[in-house]
């Protein structure tokens, strides 16, 4: 299995746990559809996914997944209060423009957001700019600084920090090792490569 399939497997399996049967459910940068889908499947949930890319968005259509295109910030604004039982955004905040604008709504509309991230204080990464002055190139990170936008790295204790500050309560959480396999339960912010978060507003 190549390293695509095993972060598509892992979230598949962490928040297939979570998600509680016939649950709403709006996933922020879909991608095709495949969590969705995995989703509507084993657990009958009711699914939307949003986003910015229109070829992915047909993916999502061949998949049976209703999906819009368009910004998720954007989205967001249009839904009430505590509409979904879950918003997810796996691996994709280091796309968003404004990511705390983004968190902050995603707990508004709904009751627990799923969030994952690649852990940029994982050892490699530290290693890499210590020995070459230079971001690490490998296959988390395969593309140069100039060819993805706007890509906002962030480590675990950063996003905890955030959260502390922003009353934002991690009612679960899983680190995962470098091989995106294995849980990882100590040090985590320098040997989890991944981490994924279940989130609520705190009352």
């Amino acid at each position: 299995m190549n390293r695509q399939n095993i972060k598509r497997e892992i979230d598949l399996q962490i928040i297939g746990e979570w998600v509680s049967p016939n649950n709403r459910v709006l996933d922020l940068g879909c991608g095709r559809g495949l969590l969705l889908e995995h989703l509507q499947q084993t657990k009958d949930i009711y699914g939307v996914g949003v986003d910015n890319d229109f070829s992915k968005i047909l993916g999502c259509v061949k998949h049976g997944v209703s999906a819009y295109q368009g910004d998720v910030e954007e989205i967001l604004r249009v839904y009430p209060d505590n509409f979904f039982d879950w918003v997810i955004c796996s691996r994709t905040v280091h796309e968003l423009k404004i990511p705390s604008e983004v968190i902050l709504n995603a707990l508004r509309v709904g009751k627990h957001l799923a969030m994952g991230f690649i852990n940029y204080g994982y050892w490699q990464n530290r290693l890499n700019v210590l020995l070459k002055g230079s971001r690490v190139i490998n296959e988390v990170y395969p593309n140069d600084w100039d060819s993805r936008y706007p890509s906002n790295p962030l480590s675990i204790t950063e996003f905890e920090q955030f959260c502390d500050k922003k009353n934002i309560q991690i009612k679960k959480s899983v680190y995962l090792n470098g091989d995106w396999k294995t849980r990882r339960n100590s040090l985590v912010n320098l040997f989890a490569g991944y981490a994924i978060y279940d989130l609520t507003a705190k009352l």
